[in-house]
Order: C-alpha cells, then structure tokens, then sequence
C-alpha cells in the first residue's frame, strides 16, 4: 500500500515574518492611504505625549477653540472641528464630568449652549500646550525641518479648503 505524499506544512499567516509583509503595491503611491497612515502615528505621538493629561487630539481641539472663542456655542464648535452633534455631546459630558469646560445657557437663544473652560481646564489646557509644543510638534520639527513642516501644513490646508 502507497503511503500518502507528505507535504510540507504551511505556516499560519500570524506567523509569516516582518520579511514576508504584505507588498502595498500602487496603495502606497495613494495620497489618502499615505495621509491616513501618516496621521495614525501622528495621533499615537500625540497620545503619547498626553498620557498624563488624558487628552485625545479632539478634545485638546475643542479646549483650545473654546480657550480662543469665548461665548460661542457648541453647535459652532463642533461644526468648526467637523464633529457630529452626537459624538460631541459625548465628548463634551466627558470634558464636563472632568471638570474642564461647562455649557451654559445661551442669554439670546435658550435652546443653546455656549461653552466656557473652567479654571482647572484652563490650567489643563496651559499644560497641555506646553507638552505639545515641547515633545509632539518639537518632535514633528526635528523630523521634517521648518520649512519642509510649513510647506506640508499649506499643502494639506489647501486640500482641506479646496478639494
């Protein structure tokens, strides 16, 4: 009797090396793809350098809108930032049960809410800055230079404003 070929066994795909990755092909030739990339490890710095602060990139966002715009109400806040009402709802209970930032009734409209930052998110918010300045956006100068970090902010605000 003919005993079976015996064939090798194939390696599960967890297994496969860092060597043996995935080719990206003409994905990473995509502006969006690179973008989106490009942003995730932005945003992983970024978390990183808030670690101490538990602040995300849309909350440090909406500090530093409130912070520069005193007296405007959320739906513009959010609407600036691109936020949908839920989402920013949630996001601002969470700042409020944090003591960062309050709603108050609006005086001309009392179905709004303008947003004010209370003194603890005031001095969270001052922290904050200084530890993006320091290590997050320092970070991003030393690895593109000045100019070439101006460059690609004009580049991508076009897009943002133009596409």
């Amino acid at each position: 009797m003919k005993s079976p070929p015996t064939s090798r066994p194939t390696r599960p795909r967890a297994a496969r090396t860092q060597a043996e990755a995935l080719q990206l092909g003409e994905l990473s030739e995509q502006l969006g793809y690179v973008l989106k990339r490009a942003q995730l490890k932005v945003f992983e710095n970024f978390l990183r350098c808030m670690a101490s602060l538990q602040l995300t990139p849309a909350q440090f966002s909406v500090l530093l809108l409130v912070e520069k715009n005193p007296g405007r109400n959320q739906t513009e806040i959010a609407s600036t930032l691109g936020i949908l009402r839920p989402n920013f709802v949630a996001m601002l209970d969470n700042l409020e049960s944090r003591d960062l930032c309050a709603r108050i009734r609006s005086t001309n409209d009392r179905r709004s809410h303008i947003l004010v930052l209370t003194d603890k998110g005031k001095a969270v918010l001052a922290r904050a800055k200084k530890l993006v300045a320091t290590k997050h956006e320092a970070r991003l100068n030393d690895l593109l230079g000045q100019a070439n970090r101006e460059a690609l902010i004009g580049m991508l605000a076009k897009i943002a404003n133009e596409f």
